[in-house]
């Protein structure tokens, strides 16, 4: 595990920054979510499906990953999170 990647149980959760955006990408048996929240970090938290689409947004990094857990059809707890991710929401 890395400060931006982190693996267990077949889940992979990798953070990244972009230009706009702290993305969190957490996949699953060829199935992706993401949750980002603008580079400033005090912007509510996006939910994404595997295509992009937002799905919601949530002011908590809890509810936002218990979104993504659904999608992926996991356990909330089951979903790793790399270090440099763990700081998301308000």
């Amino acid at each position: 595990m890395s400060e931006q990647t982190a693996t267990a149980d077949g889940i992979t959760a990798q953070y990244e920054e972009t230009e706009t955006e702290r993305v969190l990408a957490i996949s699953r048996g060829g199935t992706q979510a993401t949750v980002a929240q603008n580079i400033d970090g005090y912007a509510m938290l996006k939910v994404r499906d595997e295509h992009g689409n937002e799905q919601e947004r949530y002011y908590g990094f809890d509810m936002a990953l218990d979104h993504v857990a659904e999608l992926l059809g996991v356990a909330v707890d089951d979903i790793p999170i790399p270090d440099a991710a763990n700081d998301m929401g308000m």
